[in-house]
């Protein structure tokens, strides 16, 4: 049988994952023709863990401890690259603990990649299930990394990858900043399912105005030379047309600014990519 590694970033939020566990057992029993394991990336939370029961439909489970907080991006990046270095797998399904990533489309991951083996297929966004506001927020957000990179990304980490296209992103730089602008850029071709945003099993969403912004700088960071090419093409394109308008003048000046926001922001993550690359980070493995 073919085997699936599922990996899943926590901070904190064990209560989600827990329940997260036993959903996704319910829904793997049904499928005889896969085996699971599943890999938890603990970054570095600092509430105490608490006792965890293998699921039944699981041939493993592992918990690795980071000695540092990392965040959820290097977090994948850090189990990507430790997934395709140590573990001998078939395809890596990523998701995150809170439940906003439904348990139930892994069925429709797996019946894709029976039917397309050779794939990768990532759960693209038609519906969700936040707030007006949030979804307002969001959409700004979309219209921003497509005004920056002229890339339509509407989809985020989860995603059931190939073993070979594992093995194309785990090497490259920009999977520490950003796992969804990485997999637009390398991957040329992958499949979609239609995938509804679920709610947090527990609290409120995490993802706050200014982390939305943040997550933004990272994908478009991604696409830097992308992004360098089309400011410097409207700027030429304005001057070119001699268009001296106050409100033009200004919107160049925003661009800018931005553009100079997006190279900190890319200078700033960059310099700390040593510190996962090297996996001194990780502290421990327990199997449960």
């Amino acid at each position: 049988m073919k085997r699936i590694i599922i990996l899943i970033p926590v901070f904190n939020d064990w209560r989600s994952l827990k329940k997260l566990l036993n959903e996704i057992d319910k829904n793997i029993k049904s499928i005889k023709d896969f085996y699971f394991e599943c890999l938890i990336i603990n970054d570095a939370s600092t509430e105490k863990k608490p006792i965890f029961k293998k699921p039944k439909n699981f041939k493993s489970l592992k918990i690795f401890n980071m000695r540092l907080n990392t965040g959820h991006a290097r977090c994948n990046a850090f189990g990507i690259r430790y997934v395709n270095k140590n573990i001998k797998f078939n395809y890596l399904i990523l998701m995150d603990g809170d439940g906003e990533d439904r348990p139930v489309e892994i069925k429709d991951l797996v019946k894709t990649i029976r039917k397309y083996p050779n794939i990768s297929v990532v759960a693209k966004r038609v519906k969700r299930s936040e707030g007006t506001l949030f979804q307002f927020l969001y959409k700004i957000h979309k219209i921003l990394t497509y005004l920056f990179t002229g890339k339509k990304i509407d989809f985020g980490n989860y995603t059931c990858l190939t073993k070979k296209d594992v093995q194309k992103l785990s090497n490259k730089a920009s999977l520490w900043n950003s796992f969804s602008g990485s997999v637009k850029k390398y991957l040329k071709t992958y499949n979609e399912i239609s995938s509804t945003r679920g709610l947090r099993y527990f609290g409120p969403s995490k993802m706050s105005f200014y982390k939305l912004l943040l997550h933004s700088f990272a994908i478009i960071s991604v696409f830097r030379y992308q992004v360098f090419l089309r400011s410097v093409s409207l700027i030429m394109i304005i001057h070119f047309l001699d268009l001296n308008l106050n409100s033009i003048n200004f919107s160049i000046q925003i661009l800018a600014g931005l553009f100079c926001l997006i190279i900190f922001f890319i200078s700033f993550r960059e310099n700390e990519t040593e510190l996962l690359n090297s996996q001194n980070n990780l502290r421990n493995i327990i199997r449960i």
